[in-house]
């Protein structure tokens, strides 16, 4: 299922940058993501973290790889939203603040298709930086695995085992046992990625109207407060039970994302794998957020005045 929705969203971003006039905008954005001293500075911060957790004794009684997989899930996270963020702030906020925008806006491209075409592109580069990430902390989990298991004086798990096929030739696979923990956290990685594209559109729809820095602040406030939002819910009705705190609560809850859906530690933890029907659920609720931030996007930047 995961890897049908891959190939899917891959083609969508291929047709759209290559045919339509926004796509113009979404290569443009995403070469300028990837070009900027931050890109690289993140991947090899994020991959050193995830190298040093590997090898960092967790001290939790047989549980390292869950904490490898939960510490590497929060890397992938952060370093994600930090590019989307700061992209969105350097691109948007920039060209609008520097009038580059106006020069791009007077060619046949209209406003719409410029903030569309700049979350598209702040979104590749996202993904950019998530595919080398993303392989690396599956092969550290696999080879985690192994490594556990040698430490608690085990028997280590062989990388790959032989299956032989028609003809006596040998086929070498994953072994089974190292590949199910690997793909168990995939679904985790996937609504991360959930996770930072509704901040990208959130960061998109601000950056039309304010500097950078209190972008990065909202930003910051709202992947917080919307990490909270069940939490503050459940208080308001168990806790405080005061009608004015519940009626703040579902308030905030309804305007602001409810980022916890994405998060799925809990799972990870006890070593459940998540349905396909939960990552649909995720996608939905992820896409018609972004939607309504586009739409914010729009109205805002309709009457922004770029001379």
């Amino acid at each position: 299922m995961a890897w049908i929705v891959g190939l899917l969203l891959f083609f969508l971003l291929v047709g759209f940058a290559y045919g339509t006039r926004a796509g113009i905008i979404a290569r443009a954005t995403t070469k300028e993501a990837i070009r900027q001293p931050l890109f690289f500075l993140l991947l090899a911060i994020s991959a050193a973290v995830l190298v040093v957790n590997t090898f960092m004794p967790f001290f939790t009684l047989e549980d390292d790889v869950k904490m490898l997989k939960e510490c590497g899930l929060a890397t992938l996270l952060i370093s994600g939203a930090l590019l989307a963020v700061w992209t969105a702030g350097t691109s948007i906020t920039s060209e609008i603040e520097g009038k580059t925008a106006m020069t791009l806006l007077s060619k046949p491209i209209n406003r719409r298709q410029f903030v569309v075409g700049k979350y598209v592109g702040i979104v590749q580069g996202v993904i950019w930086l998530y595919l080398p990430l993303m392989i690396l902390f599956a092969f550290l989990i696999y080879y985690k695995v192994g490594y556990d298991q040698r430490e608690m004086s085990k028997a280590v798990s062989d990388w790959f085992q032989k299956r032989e096929l028609i003809g006596g030739l040998q086929l070498p696979l994953p072994n089974p046992e190292r590949l199910a923990v690997v793909t168990q956290v995939l679904p985790g990685i996937i609504l991360s990625f959930f996770q930072v594209c509704v901040l990208a559109a959130i960061s998109v729809a601000i950056a039309t109207r304010v500097p950078m820095v209190v972008n990065l602040v909202v930003c910051f406030a709202v992947f917080v407060v919307g990490n909270l939002t069940p939490m503050m819910v459940a208080q308001g009705r168990t806790v405080i039970q005061s009608e004015y705190v519940i009626f703040i609560a579902r308030l905030i809850a309804t305007v602001l994302p409810s980022l916890e859906a994405f998060n799925i530690y809990a799972a990870i933890a006890t070593g459940h794998n998540v349905p396909p029907s939960y990552l649909g659920m995720g996608l939905v609720y992820g896409a018609a957020y972004v939607a309504a931030m586009i739409l914010v996007a729009f109205i805002l930047f309709e009457d922004r005045d770029l001379a």
